[in-house]
C-alpha cells in the first residue's frame, strides 16, 4: 500500500510541476521580472481555466496523498 501511495505521489507531483510551469501569467520576458504590462482584469478561458482548476485539483490530491501516508504503516 505505501509503495502504492508512493508512486501516486510522484504521478501527482510531476504533474502539478508541469500544470504550474505551463501557466502563464503574462506574455513576454517583462512577464518574467513583474512587468505584466496590461492593468485590466479578464476572466479565465477555454484552455487556461481548465489548466487552473487542474492545478487546483492536483494541489488537493498531493496534499491529500501526503496525508494518508501519516496513516498506513
Amino acid at each position: 500500500m505505501k509503495t502504492t501511495l508512493f508512486v501516486f505521489q510522484i504521478i501527482i507531483s510531476l504533474l502539478l510541476v508541469i500544470s504550474v510551469l505551463t501557466q502563464q501569467r503574462g506574455t513576454g520576458l517583462s512577464a518574467t521580472f513583474g512587468g505584466g504590462g496590461g492593468g485590466f482584469y479578464s476572466s479565465k478561458r477555454g484552455a487556461e481555466k481548465v489548466l487552473s482548476v487542474a492545478t487546483v485539483v492536483l494541489s488537493v490530491l498531493f496534499v491529500l496523498n501526503s496525508l494518508a501516508f501519516l496513516f498506513v504503516d
